[in-house]
């Protein structure tokens, strides 16, 4: 393919709605050189970041000609043990460091992957992009809206090639519910809705032991409160309002994000949110709530909802009701549909039947093939904005007790 398609081609991909943005000489130098290695750095090397991140890439390194050149962490045992991965893959010691910082001022790093603590993913997204550093973000992107719109606008002003973290649209099943819905077999949708229950909450799996001489506390708290070093909630934070907003921003983003790429959605008109902490009350004192429910409206005509239940593990479901039937991710790597309870149902869909996966490349290696071609990602940045403002939407209402708004105009969510 010729210059100026790719060229072309990574336009297309970088733009939020109708604006093209340009790119530097030197990230679109970085893009085009097909034969080239892409230098990466892991930004948060917990078992997210390791685990998934940096195992998920070295499943693809030496066929994409890409290589780890440096981690950062405030943990000292965990940076380490990245590192140490590096030099068993690679054979040569990469670069260690406390903040994402010291990496943004490398010139030899092309790209980050950033698996930090959710209050660190928009402050180093935006890093990234004035830095030219292509980006893989987990998710949610943001906390509030304020960040989300600076990280969303320096990576439109940077041109940078990004992946959101919601690897379950990369999954065949899912790319295979997706052209299920475009063919129009079940009709126009009415209800959207996901309960994700556990016996207890997420955040009690990651508690462990920490020793205080071995982290960086004010890198792990950033622009967080200040407060005095506890190893529970550095290991635990996921269980803390000051870090993260809980269920709806960690598992529910992963159930907006999949019902936008399925069914074409985009953003909610209204939300309301409400839960609490009901069940789990003990030594450690979380502050995610540990039940928690909340509703959209769309302005195609539909409501969905998600609620989460920590205090039971029963009651477990996903789907998407329709007139001429469902269609049921209870199982979302077996997904089926069927005619079931469709008000307009004509004889069209008959029995039970298994969704035709259709092969995709898995999350990181489509970031990766994107990084060369400049093609648009699977999770791209308007993907990521669009289910943060959900998100967000959620997260404000709950706070505050009240019906929000979004306005795609202003870019802003208000109260009602």
């Amino acid at each position: 393919m010729n210059a100026n398609v790719n060229r072309r081609h990574f336009l297309q991909a970088t733009a939020l709605g109708a604006t093209a943005m340009s790119l530097s000489a030197r990230s679109y130098g970085r893009v085009m050189n097909a034969n080239e290695r892409i230098r990466l750095a892991q930004i948060g090397c917990g078992g997210r970041g390791i685990h998934a991140h940096m195992m998920g890439v070295h499943k693809h390194d030496k066929e994409q000609n890409v290589e780890y050149v440096a981690v950062a962490d405030p943990w000292r045992v965990a940076r380490e043990e990245a590192a140490a991965h590096c030099k068993e893959w690679y054979g040569s010691d990469v670069k260690k460091f406390v903040s994402y910082r010291d990496i943004m001022a490398l010139d030899d790093v092309d790209a980050v992957l950033i698996a930090s603590p959710d209050h660190h993913h928009a402050v180093q997204l935006e890093a990234a992009a004035k830095t030219k550093k292509h980006a893989y973000v987990e998710k949610p992107m943001a906390r509030n809206m304020a960040e989300l719109l600076r990280a969303v606008d320096a990576v439109k002003a940077a041109g940078i090639v990004v992946q959101v973290g919601t690897q379950i649209r990369s999954l065949p099943t899912s790319t295979g519910c997706r052209e299920l819905w475009k063919s129009g077999i079940l009709g126009k949708a009415s209800r959207i809705e996901q309960c994700r229950n556990s016996t207890r909450p997420y955040w009690y799996g990651f508690l462990k032991e920490i020793k205080k001489e071995d982290i960086d506390w004010n890198e792990f708290l950033l622009d967080a409160p200040k407060r005095p070093f506890d190893p529970g909630v550095y290991s635990g934070w996921y269980g803390y309002l000051d870090y993260t907003d809980g269920p709806i921003a960690n598992l529910g983003c992963h159930f907006i994000d999949l019902y936008n790429y399925i069914a074409g959605l985009k953003f909610p008109t209204s939300c309301v949110c409400n839960g609490g902490v009901f069940t789990w009350k003990d030594e450690h004192h979380f502050t995610c709530p540990d039940h928690v429910e909340a509703l959209w409206v769309y302005p195609e005509g539909l409501m969905v909802a998600y609620s989460s239940n920590f205090g039971n593990g029963g009651g477990n479901r996903h789907r998407y009701f329709c007139e001429q039937g469902q269609l049921i991710l209870d199982n979302w790597s077996i997904p089926t549909y069927s005619a079931e309870g469709g008000p307009k149902r004509d004889g069209g869909i008959r029995g039970v039947n298994e969704v035709q996966a259709i092969e995709t490349p898995d999350h990181f290696l489509d970031w990766l093939q994107c990084l060369r071609s400049g093609k648009t990602t699977r999770a791209p940045l308007e993907a990521g904005y669009q289910h943060s403002v959900a998100c967000l939407m959620a997260v404000e209402s709950y706070n505050t007790g009240r019906r929000t708004t979004y306005d795609h105009a202003s870019r802003s969510i208000r109260p009602s």
